[in-house]
């Protein structure tokens, strides 16, 4: 398998001899001039490695790995581009450690044990410590990484691993507990500048055969995203066009020409699927209608399942707009039924015109805490007994137990509200529910606690404050029918009360 296209990668041999130089590297691919200008790049002592200060420090883990100085097993964690695979090369050619590559998409427990097997009978006749690199060590099973652990224990061997997954949920925690986490940075654009001007005038890349205009170097800067893989391969295929054409300068025309467009870093089942969900309900929930078209626009690109976005927004009607606007969760629900009645692409402009609305609607949440609240009293252990005159009075024999004793019809009395105990004896009182003062939910906020004094049997204060009577069921609760007109947002004030 070719990891990264930095080197090959096969399943473990049999400690072959070693080419001048380089001790005990098992299936390590050499460099040859027709290899791609990232493998040629490949930096060649960890002072060239660019990007990843936070880890360079002197002392720090990852200079100790590549220079020996202690038998550290690490693990290596950042986007495709970032260097994890230029490091494990950096490793297996510093030292005179024997290095073993192999890639979880082939190799199986029996290849790990037999690899844990050959350094255990190297380690006793006095041979060279064994560093074991697993490229994309989130796709071994959990078995596979158990067969991991007592070697790396005892180290038999010392791991270097890479990922591009959040570890704490692809590798299970005996083995993260026994390695160091590196957590790799995506490149600024400031490094990938630089590594492309290396390449343009660095014997190993171009050679100073070509120049590179500073507008195709934007471009190129801004199609890596991060990823220096991309920028040089990118940069290779410009080269190999200017050359074609017989220029001697790669310029803006002739790298667009090779270069189609940036491929969208997003991988549905990788941790870019979460952070850019998470950016786009959080740009909702701030009311930054336009990052969240962006988070949308790039989940819809990169071949999302339109489905999965029309859920978050049902699920966000909810949860971040609520009450302040209850027809948000009506457009949510209409967008998802686009998504399953017309499909893509035209789905997109459904989805759209709901993003725009939840995004800029007013926000509540109080639902979900209020919610919240009930459940965390439920999980607790309070509540108790369904009141009996709430209890179900319809089968035979109920009424002799006396369910539904009791009971008031709340539309036998003229405000369509009546002084009962609904909840609980242990919850009587108990507020769940805080309504704010954003949009449609300032007019429940004013009824709500008349509501309240009604049902709790409360007297009244003192004395009404000014401003209009409010209206339940389409009766003032001081007991006058109401017979229209609109609240300050211009709705109809009458409105349900909870059943």
């Amino acid at each position: 398998m070719d990891s990264d296209a930095l080197f090959s990668l096969g399943a473990p041999a049999a400690a072959p001899s070693a080419p001048a130089g380089v001790v005990g590297v098992d299936e390590f691919a050499s460099t040859g001039a027709d290899a791609p200008l990232p493998v040629r790049m490949r930096p060649a002592s960890i002072d060239e490695l660019v990007g990843q200060e936070h880890l360079l420090a002197p002392g720090a883990p990852l200079r100790q790995l590549v220079g020996g100085g202690a038998a550290l097993s690490v693990i290596l964690w950042g986007p495709p581009g970032s260097g994890k695979t230029t490091i494990a090369h950096l490793v297996a050619r510093a030292t005179d450690r024997r290095f073993v590559a192999m890639s979880a998409l082939t190799a199986g427990v029996k290849d790990v044990r037999a690899v844990i097997e050959a350094a255990r009978r190297q380690r006793r006749s006095g041979g060279p410590q064994t560093v074991l690199f697993i490229d994309e060590v989130h796709r071994f099973s959990k078995t596979q990484q158990d067969s991991l652990l007592a070697a790396v224990e005892d180290r038999t061997v010392t791991l270097l691993a890479a990922t591009t997954e959040n570890p704490y949920f692809s590798v299970i925690s005996p083995l993260l507990s026994r390695c160091v986490l590196l957590t790799l940075q995506p490149l600024d654009d400031t490094a990938v500048r630089s590594l492309l001007r290396r390449a343009v005038v660095d014997p190993r890349g171009l050679g100073g055969a070509l120049t590179l205009a500073t507008d195709a170097e934007d471009h190129l800067v801004r199609l890596a995203g991060g990823d220096v893989r991309k920028a040089l391969t990118a940069l290779e295929a410009a080269a190999a066009s200017a050359t074609a054409l017989g220029a001697d300068r790669i310029d803006l025309a002739t790298t667009e020409q090779a270069v189609d467009v940036a491929a969208v870093r997003y991988d549905r089942d990788g941790d870019a699927h979460y952070d850019v969900t998470s950016a786009f309900i959080k740009s909702m929930r701030g009311s930054d209608v336009d990052a969240a078209l962006h988070w949308l626009a790039r989940m819809l690109v990169a071949g999302e399942d339109a489905r999965f976005v029309a859920r978050r927004m049902v699920i966000f009607a909810s949860e971040d707009v609520g009450m302040a606007d209850p027809s948000a969760l009506s457009v949510a629900t209409a967008a998802a039924h686009a998504v399953e009645y017309v499909g893509l692409p035209e789905a997109q402009l459904n989805l759209a015109q709901a993003v725009i609305h939840l995004a800029t609607a007013p926000k509540s949440n109080s639902a979900t805490t209020a919610l919240g609240a009930a459940m965390a009293d439920v999980r607790a252990g309070r509540g108790g007994a369904v009141p009996r005159g709430l209890r179900d009075a319809h089968y035979a024999g109920a009424r002799g137990l006396g369910h539904g004793t009791g009971y008031r019809y709340p539309h036998d009395d003229q405000r369509g509200v009546v002084t009962q105990q609904y909840a609980p004896d242990d919850l009587v009182g108990t507020d769940y529910y805080r309504p704010s003062g954003h949009g449609v939910e300032r007019s429940v906020a004013a009824r709500l606690p008349l509501l309240r004094r009604i049902v709790r049997g409360l007297p009244a204060p003192a004395s009404r404050p000014d401003g209009p009577v409010p209206v339940v069921n389409g009766r003032h609760l001081s007991g006058t029918r109401h017979t229209g007109g609109a609240d300050e947002d211009g709705g109809d004030a009458a409105g349900e009360v909870q059943q």
